[in-house]
């Protein structure tokens, strides 16, 4: 499999890895509020608020995660896999003598087709040290060097 190849398929995990991500804070949301809705009345009296205030703090920051990696999807669809790139920039695939590097967004370590590659946003300190390098060119960061073998 060629890197331009590989790198449909790293966009297609990144995609799936979000879109996970949506689901389960879209379902850790609606717990949250489903069970503030169900929160009964106790003879305690201020348990009831208390509980329920919980619940409503427990959803909000679902809300927030929910609002982060929508946000992040949107981002992550600006940068069609199928573009040919020449120098690295954001939604380059850059083979380095140090791995694969997917300049999209911050995802961590990714694979797809049993190669390992690492997911990183462009603003990051590795995104800004290679930003504009073409193929052959190094790099480093915090004191390492990379060199950019080939882009896709």
């Amino acid at each position: 499999m060629d890197l331009k190849e590989l790198k449909v398929k790293l966009y297609e995990t990144c995609l799936e890895h979000i879109n996970q991500r949506i689901t389960v804070a879209k379902q850790a949301m609606n717990t949250a509020q489903s069970a503030a809705n169900e929160e009964g009345k106790s003879s305690a009296g201020d348990k009831y608020e208390t509980g329920r205030a919980m619940m409503q703090i427990e959803r909000d920051k679902n809300a927030a995660q929910l609002a982060e990696a929508l946000k992040i999807k949107k981002i992550l669809e600006q940068f069609p896999p199928a573009k040919t790139l020449e120098k690295a920039e954001a939604g380059a695939l850059l083979q380095t003598d140090s791995g694969l590097f997917y300049l999209c967004v911050s995802a961590g370590k990714i694979s797809a087709e049993g190669q390992n590659a690492f997911a990183v946003s462009p603003v990051t300190p590795f995104g800004q040290a290679c930003s504009g390098k073409k193929a052959n060119e190094c790099f480093s960061v915090n004191g390492k060097a990379f060199k950019i073998l080939e882009i896709a």
